[in-house]
């Protein structure tokens, strides 16, 4: 035990004079200004629970472009319309790479998924796989009938259960509807929880993501990640174990399918790939699969169901915002027949609303983290090459200049301007912008827009128990 933790702390010197070196480098450069660290740690120990929050907190004294260092990591954050444009726009090719991140190594295969792969060929061709066999308009339109007929029996149990007179447990059933829709999109047919695990696809899902999102010193501090000091490693191990196995056992599935007349899904196309390689750079193989299987589900999972909790919870708080939402919906779809897509963009007043939430509730509030590809100048600072880059679009979408009463719950401030959320407006971003958006976007939206229309057409909502609006955060 002596003797490692006599390896740790020469390496920590090491990483400590490696420090020392970048910073005196770096000195007569113009960096972002931003708050001054401790040695080793830098800033991280500024960061909370909610570290968007944080860091909203120190852009607003250290400006929308703020350097920092989180451990030996050097960090931009970028927390303004204007700052976000220059970096996912202005400079896009520059920052179109994903960092490293222990999250992505044990639970993702090693950034072999299409979210965290670095920019490069292999990033390319399975981006292109995805879109073309999973994300395309046309793909999204051949899969309208399931999305109904999911959805269909959500409203038949919650009909039953208003009838008997059952509270309806709505995040836990919108999380099975989102879960049944993207297992049958991404592996041809729907599976129970138990298939998973005991605890079920939702958990699993949210323990997954929870343990990405989480501040990892391992990240930050690549030193100290061998040590797993937050036993993080040790849980995501064991999630990925999980996941490992129940993706293994489609996998088999898919192999044992001789039926030649079978429509081949996205599963039996990614399959067809195994074992091909593109260039000398990267060969397609088992672990590639399972982690654009898992990347898509958890994309196209846990992005849908939350949004949709959100939208309904900001309903229910803003009873007249639900009112008229049912009254657009009783003049576009009437009361005699149940909401189809092709209503969906003539529901102005829902587009509204869903952009609202987003604005409010990103899914992600710090997007997908970037990383320089090179040394760059931006606005006037100089950014070092393979600087970790974070947008914050939970702060931008509070940004006072770009949004009056910014944290009112308001649809109407939509009203009469263009701002989409699709990546082209910079003041409401939540699914990215630039090479690194989410190519998911138009389908989550269908999913999000549909849902929340035939739940509100449906049926009246309201807050459990007498709650105050003011105390459902």
């Amino acid at each position: 035990m002596a003797w490692t933790w006599t390896i740790v702390a020469l390496v920590v010197l090491v990483y400590l004079l490696l420090d020392c070196g970048w910073k005196i480098r770096n000195k007569k450069k113009n960096l972002p200004p931003g708050p001054k660290g401790l040695p080793l740690l830098g800033s991280l120990h500024m960061l909370g629970e909610f570290p968007h929050h944080d860091l909203h907190r120190l852009a607003q004294k250290h400006g929308p472009i703020m350097h920092l260092r989180l451990g030996l990591v050097p960090t931009i954050v970028a927390s303004s319309p204007q700052a976000a444009e220059l970096f996912l726009e202005a400079h896009d090719l520059v920052f179109a790479s994903r960092p490293p991140q222990e999250a992505a190594k044990n639970i993702l295969y090693g950034q072999k998924n299409l979210a965290s792969a670095p920019y490069g060929s292999y990033w390319r061709n399975i981006r292109k796989m995805c879109i073309l066999e999973l994300l395309s308009n046309r793909k999204i339109d051949s899969f309208k009938s399931m999305r109904k007929e999911e959805l269909g029996l959500l409203i038949k149990f919650i009909k039953e259960a208003a009838r008997n007179c059952v509270a309806v447990d709505l995040s836990a059933k919108v999380s099975s509807l989102s879960a049944d829709m993207s297992c049958r999109m991404v592996f041809g047919k729907k599976y129970m929880d138990k298939d998973l695990d005991e605890r079920g696809f939702k958990v699993l899902i949210q323990e997954g993501m929870h343990l990405s999102a989480m501040p990892n010193i391992g990240d930050y501090i690549p030193c100290l990640a061998p040590l797993d000091l937050q036993g993080l490693t040790r849980k995501m191990k064991a999630v990925s174990k999980i996941f490992d196995a129940f993706l293994e056992k489609i996998i088999e599935e898919h192999l044992q399918t001789k039926d030649e007349n079978k429509t081949k899904d996205f599963v039996d196309v990614m399959l067809s790939f195994i074992g091909s390689e593109e260039t000398d750079q990267y060969r397609i193989e088992r672990a590639n699969i399972k982690a654009i299987m898992l990347d898509m589900l958890a994309a196209s999972m846990d992005t849908s169901a939350t949004a949709i909790e959100w939208t309904l919870s900001e309903l229910m708080k803003h009873p007249r915002v639900m009112k008229k939402l049912q009254k657009e919906l009783e003049n576009v779809v009437g009361l005699e027949r149940m909401v189809e897509e092709s209503d969906l963009d003539s529901l102005e007043y829902l587009d509204m609303i869903i952009k609202e939430t987003f604005r409010l509730h990103p899914v992600a509030p710090l997007l997908l983290p970037h990383e320089a590809r090179e040394d760059c100048t931006v606005n006037g600072f100089h950014i070092p090459g393979k600087s970790r880059v974070m947008i914050n679009a939970w702060a931008i979408g509070r940004d006072p200049s770009a949004w009056s009463d910014a944290e009112k719950f308001f649809p109407e401030r939509f009203v009469g301007n263009n701002i989409d959320l699709r990546g082209r407006d910079f003041q409401l971003i939540p699914f990215g912008s630039g090479r690194r958006g989410c190519p998911g976007m138009q389908l989550g939206l269908t999913a999000v827009r549909l849902v929340v229309a035939q739940l509100v057409h449906c049926f009246d909502w309201e807050l459990p128990d007498d709650m105050l609006p003011r105390s459902w955060t």
